[in-house]
């Protein structure tokens, strides 16, 4: 068995991940720069972007790498903040267009496809300190920045990935506060954050859809993060139903709006209906959706992008107490199993991606997939033996050949591509906190 031909092989990084230049040519502050300079040991080591791998004045050396290894895509994040400074088109910082102007000539003089990510989590501190994503303002301020971008760098960029991993970004950020701005809310936070992130997605596609698409011809989506889950007792009916419980929480709360019909699963507004009524709210934690805004949501997405790392098993645990929290609403208890292999934070379970990618076949009306990201971990500092790395990506290789029919592989730079070089480990380390533990 062989890839087909036309199948696209890229990697993937991340705006604040490798730039640095965090001050630099007019470029405003992030959520992240804040986050990293108030110490504290919010991050590993106390490190920060302000240098990470340099890209920003490096990004010919990057360049080599990239075609050093025969890629035929590449995807990056723009940063909002070095465009914007103040998240705002009221002023445009001329020598931010002009990097990414750069880099996009640069891929497709070299026969390389790019893929735009618009925000992977670097919102503008001025938006964060007028609520984030947790104001509904975000959404008109998400929309004029994405049709800035559209604007000025859709006549070459022909794939766009409107928001990364909003699933995980939501939690994380605004329900375990983990991430910037580093404020729990749980139980709230992250079902607020999540339903404005899925409204400045669809916004921004429509957006796209009446202004740009006839002239661009381009595609725009969101990628979602997400792991398989299995019952931890295949025999167990409680068990295989909080594996479907997880499943409807950690992909189809995001994905159901946008691939079906603009609104999330029931199950997930029942649970979550049922325990903010035995907690003495007065109404459902997590915010409906308008008959107006749930015709604005549906459809809003021209592929399914996906970033598959790892699986867990999934046991059913009653929130007899009423607990508030994310994994308190969905009702599981994770775990995995001994005999998977551990590498920090990942079990490397590659089967797990062939029944992902079949469960979204099957869910969504079979559409085109895109592999976004997907990779292995790493130690610091990194070892220059990476053969658990590579057989982790010729496993994973394998059961991808044997699943749906997918348009492109993303492998995750921080990860997974070698000659570049090495990420700080300060926005990597807990990345899929609420998922493992």
């Amino acid at each position: 068995m062989a890839f087909p031909a036309g199948f696209g092989w890229g990697a993937a990084t991340s705006a604040y991940q490798v730039e640095g230049g965090w001050d630099a040519d007019g470029k405003g502050p992030s959520v992240w720069d804040t986050f990293t300079h108030q110490g504290g040991e919010r991050v590993f080591k106390n490190q920060t972007g302000d240098v990470a791998c340099g890209s920003y004045t490096l990004w010919e050396e990057d360049l080599k790498c990239i075609k050093q290894l025969g890629l035929t895509h590449y995807r990056f994040s723009l940063s909002w903040s070095r465009l914007l400074p103040d998240g705002t088109t009221g002023f445009i910082n001329q020598k931010g267009v002009d990097y990414y102007n750069k880099i996009i000539d640069d891929l497709l003089s070299n026969g390389i496809t790019p893929v735009v990510t618009l925000f992977h989590f670097d919102l503008p501190q001025t938006l964060e300190d007028q609520g984030g994503w947790l104001s509904e303002t975000i959404i008109e301020s998400f929309d004029k920045y994405a049709q800035f971008c559209f604007s000025t760098f859709g006549d070459r960029v022909k794939q766009w990935i409107t928001i990364n991993e909003p699933n995980l970004y939501a939690l994380i950020a605004y329900e375990i506060g983990m991430f910037p701005p580093g404020v729990p809310r749980v139980g709230t936070g992250g079902y607020q954050a999540a339903h404005n992130l899925i409204k400045a997605h669809a916004r921004s596609w429509h957006s796209y859809d009446s202004l740009f698409r006839k002239e661009q011809k381009g595609m725009v989506s969101l990628s979602f993060f997400s792991g398989w889950v299995e019952p931890a007792d295949p025999n167990s009916v409680s068990d295989q139903e909080a594996a479907k419980r997880a499943m409807a929480f950690h992909l189809d709360l995001f994905a159901k709006p946008i691939f079906v019909d603009g609104d999330y699963p029931e199950v997930v507004k029942s649970q979550i209906a049922s325990l903010s009524k035995k907690q003495g709210y007065p109404s459902s934690r997590l915010p409906e959706f308008t008959e107006e805004e749930k015709k604005m949501i549906q459809g809003t997405a021209d592929f399914f992008a996906v970033q598959y790392y790892t699986s867990r098993l999934v046991k059913h645990q009653e929130n007899k107490k009423g607990e508030m929290g994310f994994l308190k609403d969905v009702e599981v208890e994770l775990s995995t199993d001994p005999s998977w292999e551990n590498v920090e934070w990942l079990y490397v379970v590659p089967w797990g991606m062939r029944k992902l990618l079949k469960y979204i076949k099957d869910t969504y009306n079979n559409p085109v997939i895109y592999i976004t990201e997907n990779g292995f971990p790493h130690s610091d500092p990194t070892s220059l033996d990476d053969t658990q790395r590579w057989e982790y990506f010729r496993q994973t290789l394998q059961e991808l050949l044997k699943g749906p029919e997918t348009t492109e592989l993303m492998l995750e730079s921080k990860a997974a591509v070698p000659p570049l070089r090495p990420f700080s480990q300060s926005t990597t380390q807990l990345w899929l906190w609420w998922y493992c533990n």
